[in-house]
């Protein structure tokens, strides 16, 4: 307890967990040849994207990463590239490895350039949510009825929203 929470006892200042542990890993304090695998101690219980963002911080520890976010900007371009040639054939199982890989590799994007990827999707769903309320609002206005317009009235009403927030 001392040793990884030093900052509770007035023996330090507080670190990063991975930065602990990753100093561990190099001392031999958390006895590797138990545990081979630097993946291996994860919890379980991680919902996905945050198991996602742990995965990519511990391996970076070890310098698998890129350097900065354009490496993985180019990596979410072709895992992208990867999807599209993937819908354009038979639907199979490949489709949903390939968005696998992609959501794995905008989570490294994300990671890289400075955010959690759970973090940023739960703001970009609140403010998903924020924007199509008011569509929903607005649509009631002008006597709109939601499932009989058609996706360019509903795009026009969206993009009305939008440049409502700039204002």
């Amino acid at each position: 307890m001392r040793r990884r929470h030093p900052h509770l006892y007035g023996l330090g200042e507080a670190e990063p967990w991975e930065t602990l542990k990753a100093r561990e890993r190099e001392s031999g304090a958390d006895d590797v040849a138990r545990r081979p695998s630097l993946l291996r101690d994860l919890p379980r219980g991680l919902d996905p994207l945050a198991r996602a963002h742990r995965i990519q911080e511990r391996v970076s520890t070890i310098g698998f990463d890129w350097e900065d976010a354009r490496g993985a900007f180019a990596k979410v371009a072709e895992e992208l590239e990867e999807v599209r040639e993937a819908l354009e054939g038979e639907p199979s199982p490949a489709l949903e490895e390939e968005l696998g890989d992609l959501l794995f590799a905008v989570v490294n994007l994300t990671r890289l350039a400075g955010a959690h990827a759970l973090t940023a999707l739960q703001r970009a769903n609140r403010k998903f949510t924020r924007r199509f309320e008011a569509l929903e609002a607005l649509a009631a206005e002008r006597g709109v009825v939601l499932g009989e317009a058609s996706l360019e009235e509903l795009d026009q009403l969206w993009d009305e929203v939008k440049r409502s927030e700039l204002a």
